[in-house]
């Protein structure tokens, strides 16, 4: 009987699983996450309060939600979806994200009955987006968040032909803004912001 493991930890490794500090300060990190996210959750309540008359009712009947998870592509992530519907058919959210070692996102999702409403409203945007470092989803998974070039493209890159003929064709809608995590002082701002611009360009 062989009693040595097989699996060995290099020293760095070793290291992290001897030292709790490191694990205790990521939890601290991502409750402070949440907090901010909440911040945004309530400056979105309040535009929404104001703008009800823009928003589809079976939307706003929707509570605000929070989600959290350790292992999108291997790293921690947290998600506001707020307004949020979302149906085997039919979604409508405006989705704020963090995703650890990455970025913060801002992303209006749209399919159904709803891609099919606001479409023209989106494609009528298209300087905007493109203007302001937009990035349109070109993915068939509308369920992928990473920015890599099998999932986003930036509208700059992008004739107002082609936004078009994406937003037409595709099955969903999904246009996203991203800022660094450096940024943390400025986020809840930029996200608030985030959110009132894709707000703005479909009301």
């Amino acid at each position: 009987m062989d009693n040595e493991t097989k699996v060995h930890l290099s020293p760095f490794e070793m290291e992290l699983m001897n030292n709790s500090e490191w694990i205790l300060t990521k939890n601290g990190i991502l409750r402070k996450v949440q907090l901010l996210l909440g911040d945004v959750q309530q400056n979105i309540a309040h535009f929404i309060q104001s703008r009800t008359k823009q928003f589809p009712k079976e939307v706003l009947a929707i509570s605000p939600k929070i989600s959290k998870g350790e292992n999108y592509h291997g790293l921690p992530w947290l998600m506001l979806d707020y307004p949020r519907y979302f149906d085997k058919e039919n979604t409508f959210a405006i989705r704020t994200m963090f995703w650890w070692g990455n970025f913060f996102s801002t992303t209006l999702h749209l399919s159904g009955k709803y891609k099919r409403e606001y479409m023209s409203a989106i494609i009528h945007s298209y300087q905007f987006f493109k203007q302001n470092g937009f990035y349109c989803c070109i993915n068939d998974d509308p369920w992928q968040h990473h920015f890599e070039e099998a999932n986003y493209i930036q509208v700059n890159k992008l004739t107002e032909e082609q936004f078009d003929g994406i937003i037409l064709e595709k099955d969903f809608i999904k246009l996203s803004s991203k800022f660094s995590l450096a940024e943390w002082d400025q986020a809840i701002k930029m996200l608030s912001e985030n959110f009132l611009s894709l707000a703005n360009c479909i009301g």
